[in-house]
């Protein structure tokens, strides 16, 4: 006999499009497949005007820096003194934030929106409510409860489930760092959202090349690279934007001009090597709030600077009066 999951338990699925089982074909196809890092903000980086936006979303990821514009700027302030507790405690706690810890909070901000969404759907993993997700957990809350021998069963394609079961089994492996067969929050998150992880990118690549590698010689030949993007019908001429691709690859993916796609190459081409915009961002702020010059901030440094890091909208309607004053 078979458990499936409810309805309920379905939807919540993160990783899965459709209800019931994961679909065979749900893989990600052609630009899909690229990890592009996220800007830290939409907004220009124009501090010599006065313009701040683009450090308070950078600083407190967009949403909270909504809210923050409606606050007060002494509740303003009086947050920002709490969010500066805060990145000295996730570091060494020695009371003064450093570049590292301004860059790990920034990061740290930055991933809210995916751990939200791990933690919506936590209490589907986590069946036995024990602050951990196993694999038994997570095997059975994607792919429903099989009587040992009895593994899909009653589906068409068994063999491609097994394969999907056994693939996943490797990315949590990985994803578990330490060990246990446990997954943490952030465990099963690396797991969900493997591309966010340094430590997860050898799977994301191994991954990519079995859904391309047709031939199995461990290599994506052009054709292969093609099919993931196109799928021509009979007697069909190849549109010009297919050329442009097979263009993209000879000059752009097969970096040693091999005519394929070696790991390296897929891992730079799915996972393009990226500036750390955190870093940038938390040495601007260090830059522009260390008074001292001591390379480090006292809490006293990014209060007196308060309205870079964070902000309000009550200081900019105070700024404008102000300004339009002055031009009368």
């Amino acid at each position: 006999m078979m458990w499936r999951p409810s309805l309920l338990l379905l939807l919540l699925l993160l990783r899965r499009g459709a209800q019931g089982k994961p679909s065979p074909d749900a893989v990600p196809h052609g630009q899909g497949r690229v990890h592009q890092a996220t800007p830290l903000s939409e907004a220009p980086h124009d501090d010599a005007h006065g313009n701040f936006q683009y450090d308070h979303e950078a600083f407190l990821g967009r949403e909270v820096a909504k809210e923050f514009d409606q606050l007060s700027p002494e509740e303003s302030q009086a947050r920002l003194g709490r969010i500066v507790d805060r990145m000295d405690r996730a570091g060494d706690g020695d009371g003064w934030v450093s570049l590292a810890e301004l860059r790990a909070w920034i990061a740290h901000t930055q991933q809210r929106h995916i751990r939200d969404s791990v933690s919506a759907a936590w209490h589907t993993y986590d069946t036995d409510r024990d602050g951990r997700v196993g694999w038994e957990e997570l095997r059975n809350a994607t792919y429903g409860h099989y009587a040992p021998g009895e593994e899909f069963h009653d589906v068409e394609d068994a063999e491609t489930y097994k394969k999907m079961l056994a693939r996943d089994e490797r990315r949590f492996r990985v994803a578990d760092q330490d060990g246990d067969s446990m997954a943490t929050r952030e465990e099963l998150t690396a797991f969900l959202h493997p591309e966010e992880f340094p430590h997860m990118r050898d799977i994301v690549i191994a991954e990519t090349l079995e859904d391309l590698d047709k031939n199995k010689d461990g290599y994506v030949q052009v054709e292969e690279y093609i099919a993931d993007l196109y799928s021509a019908e009979p007697g069909e001429e190849e549109p010009a934007w297919v050329q442009t691709e097979r263009q993209q690859f000879r000059d752009f993916r097969d970096l040693n001009k091999d005519g394929r796609l070696d790991g390296s190459e897929v891992g730079y081409w799915v996972l393009p090597p990226s500036q750390d915009q955190p870093l940038v961002e938390a040495n601007h702020l260090l830059q522009e709030s260390d008074s001292d010059k001591d390379g480090r901030l006292s809490k006293a440094e990014i209060l007196g600077n308060w309205n870079m890091f964070v902000g309000s909208q009550a200081t900019n309607y105070g700024e404008d009066l102000t300004r339009h004053h002055d031009e009368l």
